[in-house]
């Protein structure tokens, strides 16, 4: 009875449990349920105030875009009635010159209607006139104008024979004064340094060991270098430096090309010195066509033959009224031009015979010559013009000038030799005298080469072993100085120096 009351009690308290569960659980779904109308309704509203504020700033944006057109419907509007304005007055002040231009174009023709008028009563009057001259003077109209015509070309004849008279008496006075002012105009423009003359060369070296790998073991590599190319080369105590003397500047550059290259190298020896030589001998011929062929580009000289411009080239290495012969012919090239120029005669022919006039200096080959004459036979002989030729050949006075170009090319050879500092007589007195030792020692048989060295007071005169003994090397050098001694003026004393070695050359291969 007490388990079954027990049970109903439980029963009851676990209805009444699951009764108040279900009610909480109601109350909590009520609540939920108010919260989300409230959220929704509160989300709602948020909405409706974004919109609205989307539309008010939508009408914002729209009347601000109208204000905007109006504003440059307005402007245009104004722009528009600015033009028409001016239009209007434009308009107005063509009306006003068409007017102005009706009313001069009938002054016109009422002044024209009386000069037409006043014509007609000045050709009576003249006819009138005539007619009473001719009954004065019993003359045609025809013979007196014939009369009156010979009368005035007889007085403007003998005034022309005046003022021609005092033209050339005025030209006269002022053509010296012309002539000056035209040369020193040519001598500015063209105005160079004097390249002077110089016999002596520095090679510079890194350190003085270097020296010592020239000179060789017993001098052989420098007495090779020296026989090789016919320069002197001093050996002194200069710090850093080795000179290098002779009178032909192309000796000194093969030999100072040679020894940059020995140097450059390291091998230095005479069999490798011979081989150098050549090849820079070479190397420099070469050079010397480029120099001519840009010398003719930079000078705007064109169709000159090779040989011309080769000959071109090695006035780089030869010298006139002591300066350079390029840099000289050069000058008076462009001397030729500007005068040719200011005289209205052909430039480019003027500029071809002033870089060719001293063309005759420097032949392989010198004939007994005068240098004008042999440089308008080569000149002749690559095909030159007449006018170049004459130009060439009467710089001097050899030969009649023929051309206007010709005393140009000697007036303006005689202005660049005239600088400050030209020495002609000395300078080719020394080089004769030069080359007058070396062929006096090449006339010997047995004799291969021979140099001046020192500014001409040593005279190296290089033998052949198998030709000339020791005792016929002593003779020579005897016979030689003797000669000199006979038949040569020189300063001071000269040193003959003859020299023979024997070289046996083998290849092991």
């Amino acid at each position: 009875m007490w388990s079954v009351g027990l049970l109903i009690g439980l029963i009851g308290g676990a209805g009444g449990a699951f009764i108040a569960q279900r009610f909480f659980i109601k109350s909590k779904s009520q609540e939920i349920i108010k919260n989300a109308e409230i959220e929704a309704e509160n989300i709602r509203k948020e909405r409706a105030l974004q919109s609205k504020e989307k539309f008010l700033k939508q009408k914002e944006e729209h009347e601000e875009s109208i204000r905007e057109r109006e504003k440059r419907m307005q402007s245009n509007e104004d722009r528009f009635r600015a033009k028409e304005k001016t239009l209007n007055q434009k308009l107005e002040e063509l009306n006003r010159k068409e007017k102005d231009a009706e009313k001069a174009k009938a002054d016109y023709e009422l002044k024209l209607q009386t000069l037409e008028v006043r014509q007609a009563e000045l050709d009576k009057m003249q006819q009138k006139q005539v007619a009473e001259l001719s009954k004065i003077s019993n003359l045609s109209p025809e013979d007196a104008k014939n009369h009156l015509m010979t009368a005035l070309t007889d007085e403007a004849r003998t005034a022309a024979m005046a003022t021609i008279k005092e033209i050339t008496e005025e030209a006269k006075l002022n053509a010296n004064k012309e002539a000056r002012k035209i040369v020193i105009q040519s001598i500015q423009r063209v105005a160079t340094e004097q390249a002077i003359e110089n016999a002596v060369s520095v090679f510079n070296i890194e350190s003085d060991e270097v020296k010592g790998r020239i000179i060789g073991r017993e001098g052989r590599n420098i007495r090779a270098l020296e026989a090789a190319t016919g320069v002197e080369i001093i050996v002194d105590d200069t710090p850093e430096a080795i000179i290098l003397s002779c009178f032909d500047p192309v000796r000194r550059e093969i030999a100072r090309l040679s020894l940059h290259q020995l140097v450059s190298d390291g091998r230095i020896h005479p069999a490798r010195i011979e081989e150098v030589v050549t090849k820079t001998r070479k190397q420099l011929d070469e050079e010397i066509a480029e120099t001519g062929r840009r010398t003719c580009i930079d000078l705007g000289i064109h169709g000159l033959h090779p040989e011309l411009m080769r000959m071109v080239g090695r006035m780089k290495y030869r010298s006139s009224y002591g300066q350079n012969l390029l840099q000289h012919s050069r000058e008076v090239a462009n001397l030729c031009a500007i005068m040719a120029a200011e005289l209205g005669l052909n430039v480019k022919l003027a500029k071809r015979a002033g870089l060719l006039h001293d063309i005759g200096k420097v032949p392989d080959e010198e004939p007994e010559l005068p240098h004008a004459i042999l440089g308008m036979k080569i000149a002749e002989k690559f095909g030159e013009k007449g006018d170049v030729l004459n130009a060439i050949g009467a710089h001097h006075d050899e030969i009649e000038m023929t051309t206007l170009i010709s005393p140009i090319v000697q007036v303006c050879d005689a202005i660049s030799g005239a600088r400050p500092g030209a020495r002609r007589e000395i300078v080719e007195a020394y080089i004769k005298r030069i080359k007058e030792l070396e062929n006096l020692a090449l006339s010997y048989d047995g004799v291969s080469s021979a140099y001046a060295i020192q500014a001409g007071r040593e005279l190296r005169v290089l033998v052949e072993a198998e030709k000339v003994t020791d005792q016929r090397s002593e003779e020579l050098s005897f016979t030689i100085s003797q000669r000199i001694q006979t038949e040569m003026t020189y300063p001071g004393q000269v040193k003959v120096t003859v020299i023979r070695e024997k070289r046996s050359v083998n290849y092991a291969k």
